[in-house]
């Protein structure tokens, strides 16, 4: 199994406290926006937490009083026109692979939105699995904007599932800011939170979540992303086969013993 907590990564922030990995993106005088680099290294944490057994859920903090302003205008945007083709696809998978990854690393994510989460920044929170804000979050998916489609990153796909499709469509269309009481009365975000309480509630929330049959979580996790592309006999049958699994697990065997001597059970994830 891969460790994770000894890692240090060259272009982001990233921590492990219990089981819970932090991270945040590293360049707050400029809103945290991404580079080419800090793309690939995101991706291949989050292939390599799919391995990890020290690991059971992550946050996306903000840094600075923002979350993320989307790819950098000189580190990548400047690049970007004068590729070619096969570089500019190679670009594009690479970011779609960055999603994909969050997506099948079998672990709970919580995006913690403060300020600007725009572009990639909003994809990021929108890839998360519980989005948790403050009032000053401003997210934007800006692609149409800069003369790009909206369909980035699997935000046709994955936006429409959280908020509709035609808010979704109101936003990509015309790039235009969500406010934060917007993201909260359409479903993007799952509540608001006053500024300084928003990182304490975010690994309070983990902390929830770690404390529990984290075997379980990663089955749920995987459900909610596959069953998106099945109908509802194979989804039902998908879902048996994967509670059959959990009722094999030490975790539910606590449970029930647990439940039987009236106390609360421990989980250990196996």
């Amino acid at each position: 199994m891969t460790r994770m907590a000894g890692r240090k990564p060259k272009h982001l922030l990233w921590q492990v406290e219990g089981k819970i990995a932090i991270i945040r993106l590293d360049r707050p005088e400029r809103k945290n926006p991404l580079t080419f680099e800090s793309y690939a290294e995101l991706r291949d944490i989050f292939r390599d937490l799919v391995y990890a057994d020290d690991v059971d859920a992550v946050v996306f903090l903000p840094n600075g009083g923002n979350f993320c302003s989307g790819g950098d205008v000189h580190d990548i945007i400047g690049p970007l026109v004068k590729m070619d083709m096969k570089a500019l696809l190679a670009f594009t998978r690479m970011t779609g692979d960055f999603v994909k990854a969050m997506l099948n690393c079998g672990k709970p994510i919580i995006a913690a939105v403060d300020g600007v989460a725009v572009g990639a920044g909003a994809i990021i929170a929108m890839a998360a699995d519980i989005r948790i804000a403050t009032p000053e979050a401003r997210t934007a998916f800006l692609f149409t904007r800069v003369g790009l489609a909206g369909c980035d990153m699997g935000a046709c796909a994955i936006l429409p599932r959280i908020i509709g499709q035609g808010r979704a469509a109101e936003l990509l269309y015309t790039g235009r800011t969500m406010s934060a009481a917007e993201g909260e009365r359409w479903g993007f975000y799952n509540r608001l939170v006053d500024t300084a309480a928003l990182e304490a509630d975010a690994l309070e929330l983990a902390a929830r979540i770690v404390s529990g049959p984290t075997f379980a979580h990663g089955m749920t996790k995987t459900q909610l992303n596959q069953e998106w592309s099945m109908g509802l006999d194979q989804a039902i049958e998908a879902e048996a086969q994967a509670q059959a699994i959990c009722m094999q697990t030490g975790d539910f065997k606590r449970a029930f013993e647990a439940f039987v001597e009236k106390q609360k059970p421990v989980f250990e994830g196996d």
